[in-house]
């Protein structure tokens, strides 16, 4: 046991974002834990989102959804995973504000003791230059933090008839 009594876990609505709350849901039942699920969106006007996007080539706001009603919709999803996991919720929370800074303010007006997070394998050019939320939280929080990364896709490695692997034993 690792006497954890409040488990945040931040939610964006992304392909990661359900594997992640599962993952805290699951610890926070495990540890008779409240969990507290955060979604940190900006609330952008048209003009200063096309000015975002068009200066920087790309959306900036990386980890936060954009508008309350996605922000709405991805909590809405983050519950029912907590509640189909047996999670006890102890709030909700929509915020207006940088994700990596919400979830620390959170945790440590909460007096959490882990923070969980989703950090994919793969980043783009501004998230390695930028930093990403994982990164940010993993640096400023308050107590312990899990990272859930995304399960890996698996295949076959296919190595050519002529390689060395495959003609080795050929002689």
């Amino acid at each position: 046991m690792n006497n954890y009594r409040t488990i945040v876990v931040g939610t964006d609505g992304s392909a990661l974002a359900g594997p992640t709350v599962a993952r805290a849901a699951l610890a926070a039942r495990r540890e008779d834990a409240d969990l507290v699920i955060v979604c940190a969106f900006a609330e952008m006007t048209r003009r200063l989102d096309a000015k975002n996007v068009a200066t920087l080539g790309g959306d900036a706001r990386m980890g936060q959804v954009p508008g309350r009603a996605a922000a709405s919709t991805a909590i809405a999803e983050a519950v029912a995973i907590a509640q189909e996991y047996g999670a006890t919720i102890g709030a909700a929370l929509l915020v207006d504000g940088d994700p990596a800074a919400v979830l620390v303010n959170v945790a440590t007006e909460r007096e959490a003791q882990l923070i969980v997070v989703g950090a994919r394998h793969h980043r783009s050019l501004a998230e390695r230059l930028l930093g990403t939320v994982a990164t940010e939280v993993t640096k400023r929080a308050p107590c312990d933090v899990l990272v859930v990364r995304p399960a890996e896709e698996t295949g076959e490695l296919e190595v050519p008839e002529d390689h060395p692997a495959t003609s080795a034993g050929a002689d």
